[in-house]
């Protein structure tokens, strides 16, 4: 048979319960209630169903009020692990991954995980799975959909004038055969002109 739950003795049955209705975290309230109970001489189970718990978690709950009191009561939760990276070096790392590698230094043209994993590790002293990289970068707002890359000699204003030039080109070429797509729709086509055809040809 499990043993009786030993509750510290400077808390009556009465006290517990004035404590449960003062507080105003309802976890703390109802817990102060089970232990309450056991004061009163209740079984372990009777008194652990009045705060919606088990036998065990209402042993241990005794434990921490034995311990701290009615403050032992509460939830006490954590944020978790600490970053590796402070958040001063996750600015420096997200302004390292905007401005993009430098192929001379880093021997790419654009970045990779793999790549970033030694950036990291070089410039901050903390090495990283590279599965966790782009955890990293989705938490900093980067998306995995990148720009493709950009060769080094490329002239800008040479690819800038070739795309004005080609835009009305295709356009009119575009316009020309979605004609001759409408006329074939609407004559059979040993009906289209001829002359049709042969522009038709030429466009294409």
């Amino acid at each position: 048979m499990p043993a009786a739950v030993k509750l510290r003795e400077d808390f009556s049955a009465g006290e517990l319960r004035a404590l449960a209705r003062r507080s105003k975290d309802v976890n703390q309230s109802r817990r102060l209630l089970s232990l309450a109970a056991v004061r009163d001489g209740k079984d372990r189970g009777e008194a652990a169903k009045i705060g919606g718990m088990d036998r065990q978690t209402l042993r241990d709950w005794a434990h921490r009020f034995n311990a701290a009191g009615p403050d032992g009561l509460f939830d006490h939760w954590t944020d978790g692990p600490k970053p590796r990276l402070s958040e001063e070096q996750q600015a420096a790392f997200a302004r390292i991954v905007e401005a993009g590698p430098d192929r001379e230094r880093d021997g790419v043209v654009r970045w990779r995980r793999v790549d970033l994993k030694r950036v990291i590790a070089e410039k901050f002293g903390v090495d990283f799975h590279e599965r966790y990289v782009g955890t990293l970068l989705r938490k900093l707002g980067f998306s995995h959909i990148s720009a493709r890359p950009r060769h080094p000699a490329q002239n800008g204003e040479i690819v800038d004038a070739y795309k004005r030039m080609a835009r009305p080109v295709c356009k009119q070429l575009y316009r020309g055969r979605r004609l001759i797509s409408l006329l074939q729709r609407i004559w059979p086509r040993s009906e289209v002109p001829a002359k049709m055809e042969i522009r038709a040809s030429r466009s294409s």
